[in-house]
């Protein structure tokens, strides 16, 4: 589990919850439990991840640290039509 003391809730990612019926727990749970599939180092200004949870339903979620500070960019529900059936692998075009 990561130790996340602080969520710090995006403006954008919120507004994205709100229209994909996304709840603040399911993203939490998210970044507690879920898997990192991809990670972006250069992020500014703090290096984010991709995270997915599939417990029940997949999501994912765009999260950067800043220590123990979780800064939640943006959630949503992975697309059978841009990843594969386990929802950890982009489908290549």
């Amino acid at each position: 589990m990561r130790l996340i003391t602080q969520f710090i809730w995006r403006k954008h990612a919120l507004e994205r919850m709100l229209e994909r019926s996304i709840t603040r727990n399911e993203v939490m749970e998210c970044a507690y439990k879920g898997e990192i599939i991809e990670s972006y180092p250069e992020d500014f200004p703090f290096p984010s991840f991709l995270v997915l949870y599939s417990d029940p339903m997949p999501l994912h979620i765009v999260m950067a640290m800043d220590g123990e500070e979780c800064y939640i960019i943006t959630a949503y529900r992975p697309s059978p039509e841009e990843f594969e059936n386990n929802f950890t692998t982009r489908i290549k075009r």
